[in-house]
Formats: C-alpha cells, structure tokens, sequence
C-alpha cells in the first residue's frame, strides 16, 4: 500500500513534549510544531531556562499568536504530555531517560537521539550496548510505548523562519503499528513531511547511524540532506 496522507489520525489535541529542547534539535522541532498550532511543553533541566526558550519560541515569525508553547522541568514535561521527544546529547541519553521512567509511563516516547563520535576523519555511529539510542530507551522505559523518529530532521532547516516546507521522509522504527500512524501525522504538520515505517527497533541502528552520512554529505557539498524514499 502506498502512503496515503488520508489515513493519518487527528493528532492536534495531543500535547508534544520535548526533553531536550532547549537544544538546536529539539528547539526546532518545537518551533516546527508550534508553527503547526500544536500545544508544545519544553523540557530542560532548569525550569528558568526552559521557560526562556519557550518565550522566544513563541515570538518567530510564524508561530500563531496566542500559541502553546512553554516550559517546564522535564519532569513537568514528561507528566504533562501526550508524545514525549527525547532530543538530548548522545552522553546524556541514559541517565536523563533513566530519570523520567516514572512519568513516562504509558506516555509515547520518540526518540531522536543519534550516538555519534567524531575524530579527525569526521563522524562515524559509536556501539551501543542495546544495539541503538532508541533500544537503550525502551529497555529504561519498559511502560512506555517507544518508536524512533526524526533522526535524520536538519536543526538549521527547522530553526530556519524563512523555510516553509523541508522535503524529506521521517523513518519510523518501532514494535507498535499504531505508532506510526500517530508518529506520521506529527511529521505531517511539517509540510513537505512524511513519515515512513521503517521496521522494528532492531533496525534503528542503522537509522540512527546514517545520520553520520548525512553529516558528511552535508559538509562535502554544503547542504543540508535529508532521506527521502522513493516508490511511495
């Protein structure tokens, strides 16, 4: 069955939280989804700081006056929300998921997270014990429902006010078909989105360590790639 934008589920009265989002990754894609007239919580360890960032947000060009959008500690965030994206630093991941096993029960979690190194010869995808970010996440998360998304989202076409639309697909991994579904239409409020299942958790890895291609790419021709899937 080819995509087909039509059986996307109504997800505007979800609440998006993001832990991380003081950060280039999740500030822009809160900024995306308050651009969509979406409720966005952002999560930082410090409420102050959080707070901040979420005014600012609210203030781009774009953002609907009279939006949601604010901020709160990620335990705040965490509670508050429907969807929960991590988007935080590879060296932070367990020990921030770890932390907020409680008020992410039952929630959606997505995560983002791309363990990545770099060297002299650039980035390459760093071994996870878990086999990935996402794996790692829902073994910490075992009352959640845990899908891998966004990955490959560019932080600098996200923040961009002048950029309507970012051509590219969001690969989906995760164990609940249902997800997808939710995860996709999210994506969908981007225009020039889609979200694309792309198997189960053990095949993010490989998801998430592409992004290191991405990177170079982009460096050897100045640009900002994304994946985008073709016959769909």
């Amino acid at each position: 069955m080819a995509y087909d934008p039509s059986t996307l589920p109504d997800v505007s009265g979800l609440t998006i939280g993001i832990i991380g989002g003081t950060g280039d990754q999740g500030r822009g894609l809160a900024y995306r989804f308050a651009r969509a007239g979406l409720t966005v919580l952002i999560g930082s360890r410090s409420a102050q700081r959080a707070a901040e960032s979420a005014a600012e947000i609210a203030a781009l060009p774009g953002v609907p006056a009279g939006g949601s959008v604010t901020g709160a500690d990620n335990d705040e965030v965490a509670r508050r929300s429907d969807v929960v994206i991590i988007a935080v630093p590879w060296d932070g991941h367990a020990a921030t998921v770890s932390a907020l096993a409680e008020p992410l029960a039952g929630k959606i979690v997505v995560d983002c997270v791309n363990p990545l190194g770099f060297d002299k010869q650039g980035p390459y995808a760093l071994p996870v014990p878990e086999g990935s970010a996402v794996q790692q996440a829902a073994a910490l998360l075992p009352d959640s429902r845990v899908c891998a998304a966004f990955n490959h989202v560019s932080a600098p076409l996200l923040a961009d006010p002048e950029i309507d639309r970012i051509e590219l697909d969001v690969l989906i991994c995760t164990e609940e078909r249902e997800l997808v579904g939710i995860v996709g239409a999210l994506a969908a409020h981007i225009p020039g989105m889609r979200g694309i299942y792309a198997g189960r958790l053990r095949n993010a890895h490989q998801v998430e360590a592409f992004t290191a291609n991405l990177i170079a790419i982009n460096k050897r021709y100045k640009a900002h790639a994304g994946v985008r899937v073709t016959d769909l």
